[in-house]
C-alpha cells in the first residue's frame, strides 16, 4: 500500500484553511509588533518578521498556484509540516518551550487529526512531538527583560513540555478516533442520500409512466378504429391488405406494451396518493418480499380501534424495507411482524428465526460499517442497512432499539412511534 492513497478520501477545504493561515499570520504580526513597539522588548525582530512572512508566501502560494478546491491529503501534510516548522522558529527567536504561545504548536496536529488520513497525523504528531523536544533543550533567551525575572526550578522547566505532549498526544488520540467516525458516517450517510434519490427518481418516472399510458391510449384507440374502417374500405385490395395487416398489429403491440407499463405505476400512483395506515404499509412491502422470497412471513395486527392513516413517505417505506429485508435476508424460514397501537403510541415488532446479532458487535447496532469477529456468514452484511433504517425511521420521529429475540433465535427490531408525532405528518 502506498503511503498516501488514501488522498482522494481526505482533504482540507482549501478556502477555510487560506483564511485559518492568515488569522494565524496576523495574530503573529500583531504579537511580535505589540512586544516590539509597545512593551519595548529586546528580541530578533527582524528574523521573526522573516519567518511570518515566509507563512504569508505560502499562504499566498496556496491561493495563486494551488488550483484545486480541496488540498489533498499529501499536500495538506506537507503544508502543515510547514506550519509547524514556521511557529517552532518563532518559538525558538522568543524564548522556546517557556513561551506561553508554545501551545499553539499542537494545533496544526490536532487540526490534521480530524481531518485528514491517520497515517498524515501519527506523522504530524511525531513531528510535533520532536519540535517540543528539541525546543526544550534549543532556544533562545525569552525576549529582554523577561529573560531577567523569568526563574524556575528544572521540575517546573521540564514539566512544561511533558503537558504539552500529553495534552498532543491525548487530543490527537481523540479527533483520530472521533474523526474516522465521522468519515465513516459522512461515507454511509451520502450512500442513504443517494438512495434515497433514486428511490424518489424511481416513484417519479412509475407516474410518468402511467401518465405516458394513460395519455397514449386515446390516440391508439383511435387509430385502431380508422384502421377497421379502412380494412373494410379497402378489403379487395390486395397491397393496401397487407400494410393495414401489418400497421394493426403494431398498433395491437402498442396497446399490449402500454398495458404492462401502467400496470404497476397506476397501482404505486394509486398508492401515493392517498393516506393510508402503518398496516398498509408493511402489507406492500412484505407483498413486494414475498415476491421473491419463499420464507414465511407473519404479520399480527393488534390496532386499536381508529388506526392512524398518513401520507406515504419514502423515507418510512425505505426504513421499513430495510429492516424486513435484513430479516428476510439472516431469517432460515419465518418472519414475524408484530404492529400493535393504542392511544398513546404505535409499535412494529420485527423478528426473525435466524441467529440473531453477533455478540461481540450487538451493543453497536445502528451504527455504519461494523465487522463481526464471531466468523466469516456469507450473508454478514456490514451493518450499513441498519443504519439507514434507523437514520431515516429516527428522522421520521421513530424511536428504534435493536437486539436478540427473547421468544425468537433471531433478531429483533421494535420501532416505536408516538401517535402525536405520526398525526404530524399530515401536516408536513
Amino acid at each position: 500500500m502506498k503511503f498516501f492513497e488514501t488522498s482522494k478520501f481526505y482533504s482540507l477545504n482549501r478556502l477555510e484553511y487560506i483564511k485559518l493561515r492568515w488569522i494565524a499570520i496576523i495574530g503573529q504580526l500583531i504579537t511580535i509588533n505589540i512586544v516590539k513597539f509597545f512593551f519595548n522588548f529586546e528580541f530578533d525582530y527582524f528574523l521573526s518578521n522573516l519567518i511570518i512572512y515566509f507563512g504569508a508566501l505560502s499562504n499566498l502560494f496556496l491561493i495563486y498556484y494551488y488550483k484545486r478546491n480541496q488540498i489533498t491529503d499529501r499536500s495538506s501534510f506537507v503544508f502543515l509540516c510547514l506550519d509547524i516548522f514556521q511557529l517552532s522558529s518563532l518559538l525558538y527567536l522568543t524564548g522556546g518551550i517557556v513561551n506561553p504561545f508554545s501551545i499553539f504548536i499542537i494545533i496544526p496536529s490536532i487540526f490534521s487529526s480530524i481531518y485528514l488520513a491517520k497515517r498524515s497525523s501519527i506523522l504530524l504528531v511525531i513531528l510535533t512531538v520532536l519540535s517540543i523536544i528539541i525546543l526544550t533543550f534549543f532556544n533562545r533567551d525569552l525576549p529582554s527583560p523577561l529573560n531577567q525575572h523569568f526563574h524556575v526550578s528544572d521540575y517546573y522547566y521540564y514539566a512544561i513540555p511533558l503537558s504539552l505532549i500529553v495534552a498532543l498526544l491525548f487530543l490527537s488520540f481523540f479527533s483520530i478516533t472521533f474523526g474516522v467516525e465521522r468519515k465513516i458516517r459522512e461515507r454511509a450517510l451520502n450512500k442513504m442520500e443517494s438512495i434515497i434519490a433514486k428511490e424518489h427518481e424511481l416513484v417519479s418516472l412509475g407516474g410518468q409512466a402511467a401518465a405516458a399510458a394513460h395519455s397514449l391510449g386515446t390516440p391508439l384507440s383511435t387509430i385502431k378504429i380508422i384502421l377497421s374502417d379502412l380494412n373494410k374500405e379497402f378489403k379487395n385490395t390486395k397491397n393496401f391488405n397487407k400494410d393495414l395487416e401489418l400497421l394493426s398489429s403494431q398498433v395491437d403491440r402498442c396497446i399490449e406494451i402500454l398495458k404492462k407499463l401502467s400496470m404497476n405505476p397506476n397501482i404505486d400512483d394509486e398508492f401515493l396518493d392517498k393516506n393510508i395506515t402503518l398496516k398498509d404499509y408493511l402489507v406492500q412491502i412484505i407483498r413486494s418480499f414475498e415476491e421473491i422470497s419463499k420464507k414465511e412471513f407473519n404479520l399480527i395486527v393488534d390496532q386499536f380501534n381508529n388506526p392512524i392513516t398518513l401520507p406515504k413517505k419514502i423515507e418510512v417505506v425505505y426504513g421499513l424495507r430495510n429492516f424486513i429485508g435484513n430479516a428476510n435476508k439472516f431469517s432460515k424460514k419465518k418472519i414475524f411482524i408484530n404492529l400493535k397501537s393504542d392511544i398513546e403510541e404505535t409499535i412494529i415488532k420485527i423478528e426473525d428465526d435466524g441467529e440473531g446479532f453477533p455478540k461481540d458487535i450487538i451493543h453497536k447496532i445502528g451504527e455504519p460499517y461494523l465487522k463481526s469477529m464471531a466468523g466469516s456468514n456469507s450473508k454478514m452484511g456490514m451493518g450499513l442497512g441498519v443504519f439507514i433504517g434507523k437514520t431515516l425511521l429516527e428522522k421520521n420521529l421513530a424511536t428504534i432499539s435493536c437486539k436478540n429475540s427473547k421468544t425468537r433465535s433471531g433478531a429483533e427490531i421494535t420501532i416505536v412511534w408516538k401517535n402525536k408525532d405520526l398525526n404530524s405528518f399530515n401536516f408536513s
